[in-house]
């Protein structure tokens, strides 16, 4: 089955963005049925830019060649063969390195809820990264294989649309079952408090910034928001709450063109100033100087860019 990955991979291995030339490149995206596949080197996610993308989509990658680094919302992640990454909708992604992959996109409302039960598909912070291994990776390189044969040989239709989405379905169920359950870990009970806290969060972080405001919403303390997020991540829930808006920040500065103080006004700053001190607390460099680095210019990088080094 490992022989897929050799099967896959075209031409020689070179520096992501020197393998293609031409500014007509396309981003990887689901076709009509709803999901799609394609190889990285053929988008233009692969193109010589520093600047990250944000897709509005479901990606997973599949790395069948070459070594290189996928930066997720500014976290890096090793890539090598057998790496399998998941990037969620609107998150910022650029590729680096001498690396080919395998994607697979999908319109974030083609799978019904009964059809991935237990799947964390809307969790815009469900596990990014694993490295594939023993049986693992054959049954997912089998299900990714037999997805992109397929996606490839037959014409849109129902029956079409069907089969690629309930082979999606199998890809994602198995790519769940790769997340061990901690049993040791939060109670049911706050983590679904959480989980309720983060979905607001996700709709209201450009309107409120006050978990008073998020705690009413869900018909709860603040003291019993505090303890369940404190329970799942270590952070407290005004933690949470300010770094999910320094994330949209950053994406924002890297992904658009929309000037410091329009990107302030968005996310509920009144005065440039304001966002600005946000950012360089929460960031540790101003916004000017993030957006320099996150683009490509020749500026000191930012201080705290975390790393995986699985």
């Amino acid at each position: 089955m490992r022989g897929w990955i050799r099967r896959f991979t075209v031409g020689p291995m070179l520096p992501v963005g020197q393998r293609l030339i031409g500014p007509s490149l396309p981003l990887p995206a689901p076709s009509s049925a709803g999901v799609s596949t394609c190889l990285l080197a053929g988008t233009v996610l692969a193109a010589p830019t520093r600047a990250p993308q944000r897709l509005p989509y479901h990606l997973v990658a599949l790395t069948t060649a070459g070594h290189g680094t996928a930066e997720i919302d500014f976290a890096a992640h090793r890539c090598r063969p057998g790496t399998l990454l998941w990037i969620r909708p609107g998150q910022a992604l650029r590729f680096s390195g001498t690396m080919d992959a395998t994607l697979v996109a999908w319109d974030r409302e083609l799978l019904r809820p009964d059809d991935i039960a237990g799947v964390p598909v809307d969790d815009p912070a469900g596990p990014a990264r694993w490295q594939l291994a023993g049986e693992d990776e054959d049954a997912i390189i089998s299900d990714v294989t037999q997805l992109a044969v397929d996606c490839e040989r037959h014409s849109a239709g129902r029956l079409t649309a069907a089969l690629l989405r309930h082979q999606l379905a199998v890809l994602l169920l198995r790519i769940a079952l790769l997340t061990a359950v901690d049993p040791t870990g939060p109670a049911p009970a706050e983590i679904r408090t959480f989980a309720r806290f983060r979905r607001q969060l996700e709709d209201g972080h450009t309107r409120s910034r006050r978990v008073e405001d998020y705690a009413a919403r869900l018909g709860c303390s603040v003291r019993t928001l505090t303890r369940a997020s404190l329970a799942v991540t270590g952070r407290t829930a005004k933690q949470v709450v300010d770094d999910r808006v320094a994330l949209e920040a950053r994406r924002l500065l890297a992904c658009t063109d929309l000037s410091v103080a329009e990107i302030g006004r968005r996310l509920g700053f009144g005065e440039p100033t304001n966002f600005g001190r946000f950012f360089h607390r929460e960031v540790g460099a101003s916004p000017g100087a993030f957006r320099a680095d996150a683009t490509g210019n020749d500026e000191p990088r930012v201080p705290g860019q975390r790393a995986s080094v699985d």
